[in-house]
């Protein structure tokens, strides 16, 4: 506290001093817009290369949508980008906030009703949706909304769930009343989908009407008041802009067109197209302005440099225990010594590593060495002081129940000891949000390799049996060999990591759940991924080591076909892979969605037994599906029968198996590759369905 008080002073004495350097910059009076054009409207101040045409259409760069009009009639103007209203552009972050409206769809006892019911739209020319500024966010007790891209490239979506709003908090965005996930780059235009699992039926008296949205991250805090009406119908969503369609280095070629000014630099967008200037370091102004950008002067900067020293000097201090108290509030050596010795683990077992380390490692977390982003956080590529390559994965928001995960995660892997397990090296809880380390895994996902345009044929046949096995192994020791029986809960083939000899390592124990020996099942949240997740599980929310073999038959079934677990792409009837493959087998149409590759190079006998297999891990009784073991027995039996012959097709030249099927015709999920390029399901560029954590 003491700290806090003096930094405050030095704060206000540096204020003081520069107080003459700040009027001396206010007397400048830098204009934002070009001479003769209108530089606000009502609250809004509008900086080129917007502007308030006003018949002069000089005023505004020349795209349509950087013409802001400036409606009269309201007291004060209001602003608008078409027919968006705007409250905010920024020059510094190249961002525009503008407000849309909430959809909702309403239920009463009769069941949908229409006239209580909007879906939302949103349809940009040139402005996409932040990525990094945005939420999807989803409200209600027996809700599934879906966020569909207008282009038809991608569609993803949020689950909430729960019959008593006893189960409910406030400011709880988790999947219980309430669930979100991120927003993909380049989302231009979208429209928002519902669907209800019971129209509301038995949650009717406390929520009548599923919501969902875009909204600006923070912006929106949760009440349990919500689910009988939302408090307000319009959302704040962020947007980036950037000029043009063209990179800096084409952009430069045409100097007449060039924007940036002098004292300026220019980048490339990361989200949409085009460039955006900034001013140069030291410069201040609009750089879209000739002579825009001015200098501060030398006396500022002379004392801005001193005060900010003494600062940053007493601020250091203060982060020094800053990372104690988080330490200690996520999680800390007593916390994690208590809970291992708990599981009959060692804090010797996980490397505890500071923040500077950590920080070096992945270059201050730059968003180049992003491997990807899920439901839990992001999961960074770092370089060990000793060269070790690492995977750094990083919570998303600092969230109590995240940390719970995290250690969740970090006690169970720690206990565990086998080769188709990703390691876990260590972790870190004196940063605000706890972050763990593990080895690196450097051929990507089995999504990856069999759902990617272009990637499915580095799988051959054996591959692909070989990786079931591998995966099937990994399961049995959780549920039969670890000290204590281990819940993984979430499997699917993105969670299935690949290394250079294409083995299978499962990743991403966050939801997992230790069993005790005298306990077979648990009564838990449902959580896991729609496509994936056990029906038997989800009505019953009793959690069974048979939970995890119906996910790992939805991921079979993918090897076999080669189809996504879930894909609104497909008509309606195969949308659900594990339905879909039933219903092939059952009707002896197994071999019509079996993978050409697969059945090229598999032997009709193999395939069936495999299918056979994975059949009986998705019946909808738990009790009628086979143990992991016997999964696992079953899967290594094939693979000693395919050794022993010899004339079976055993070429499985990983390296060149992109050209091993020559120029056959080849589809994405039923699409054709060249018609599809957003079919890409990748962790960086796609986010699951998922329940209670919204992912």
């Amino acid at each position: 506290m003491v700290i806090d008080e003096f930094l405050l002073k030095v704060l206000v004495l540096g204020i003081i001093i520069l107080g003459p350097c700040y009027s001396h910059a206010a007397e400048a009076d830098y204009s934002i817009t070009k001479p003769g054009c209108r530089s606000s409207c009502g609250n809004l101040s509008i900086p080129y290369p917007f502007g308030s045409s006003d018949g002069n259409s000089g005023c505004h760069f020349n795209f349509s949508s950087f013409n802001v009009h400036c409606n009269y009639s309201t007291n004060p103007p209001t602003p608008y980008m078409g027919n968006l209203q705007i409250s905010n552009i920024s020059l510094q972050n190249h961002e525009i906030r503008v407000s849309l409206w909430v959809s909702q769809a309403c239920y009463d006892s009769s069941g949908y009703n229409e006239y209580l019911s909007h879906g939302q739209t949103l349809s940009l020319a040139k402005f996409p949706i932040s990525t990094t500024k945005n939420k999807f966010t989803v409200v209600g007790c027996d809700t599934q909304a879906f966020f569909k891209d207008g282009d038809g490239k991608f569609t993803f979506g949020c689950v909430s769930f729960c019959n008593n709003i006893t189960n409910v908090n406030n400011g709880s965005c988790s999947g219980i009343g309430c669930c979100e996930t991120s927003i993909p780059t380049d989302s231009l235009n979208y429209e928002i989908s519902f669907q209800s699992f019971y129209n509301h039926k038995y949650v009717l008296d406390f929520n009548p009407c599923s919501y969902a949205f875009v909204a600006e991250i923070g912006s929106y805090n949760f009440s349990v008041a919500d689910l009988n009406q939302l408090k307000s119908l319009r959302s704040t969503v962020v947007l980036d802009w950037a000029i043009g369609e063209q990179t800096c280095k084409d952009a430069k070629q045409d100097p007449a067109s060039y924007l940036c000014a002098q004292k300026s630099y220019c980048t490339d967008a990361k989200n949409g197209v085009g460039y955006k200037c900034t001013c140069l370091e030291g410069y201040q102004g609009n750089p879209y302005l000739e002579n825009g950008c001015h200098g501060v002067s030398i006396s500022f900067l002379l004392i801005l440099l001193g005060v900010s020293w003494l600062y940053l000097g007493l601020k250091e201090r203060k982060i020094s225990r800053q990372r104690e108290k988080f330490f200690q509030e996520n999680g800390g050596r007593l916390m994690l010594q208590k809970l291992l010795s708990e599981h009959e683990g060692s804090i010797e077992s996980a490397r505890i590593f500071t923040d500077e380390e950590l920080k070096k490692a992945t270059d201050h977390y730059h968003e180049s060495r992003i491997l990807g982003q899920g439901g839990q956080g992001t999961v960074y590529r770092g370089i060990l002081s000793d060269n070790t390559v690492v995977a750094i994965k990083k919570a998303k928001i600092l969230d109590r129940s995240q940390v719970e995960e995290f250690i969740n995660e970090l006690i169970i892997l720690s206990q565990i000891n086998h080769r188709n397990v990703v390691k876990l090296i260590g972790c870190c809880f004196e940063t605000e949000v706890p972050l763990l380390v593990y080895e690196f895994v450097n051929h990507g996902t089995l999504a990856d390799h069999i759902h990617k345009c272009g990637h499915e044929s580095t799988l051959c046949w054996r591959a692909r049996l070989r990786i079931a096995g591998e995966t099937a192994g990994a399961l049995s020791y959780l549920h039969s060999d670890a000290s204590d029986q281990i819940l993984h809960r979430d499997i699917k083939s993105t969670n299935i990591l690949l290394d250079e000899n294409y083995m299978a390592k499962v990743a991403d124990f966050g939801a997992s759940r230790l069993v005790p020996l005298d306990r077979t099942q648990l009564t838990t949240l449902v959580q896991g991924t729609l496509g994936y997740l056990d029906p038997e599980y989800f009505h019953s929310i009793q959690l069974t080591e048979k939970s995890d073999v119906y996910s790992f038959g939805v991921v079979l079934a993918e090897l076999l076909t080669g189809l996504r677990a879930l894909s609104f792409e497909r008509a309606e009837k195969e949308r659900n892979l594990s339905l879909y493959f039933a219903s092939a087998i059952k009707g002896e149409r197994l071999f019509e969605i079996i993978d050409l590759r697969v059945l090229n190079e598999g032997n009709p006998e193999e395939i069936k037994e495999v299918a056979m297999l994975a059949n009986r891990c998705l019946r909808v009784k738990g009790e009628d599906r086979p143990t992991m073991k016997e999964v696992a027995m079953e899967l290594e039996g094939l693979m000693r029968v395919m050794d022993r012959h010899p004339w079976v097709n055993q070429s499985c030249d990983l390296e060149e198996a992109e050209h091993f099927l020559g120029k056959r015709s080849s589809k994405c999920d039923g699409i054709l590759k060249s018609n599809a390029p957003g079919n890409d399901d990748s962790i960086s560029n796609q986010v699951p369905f998922e329940i209670e954590s919204g992912r």
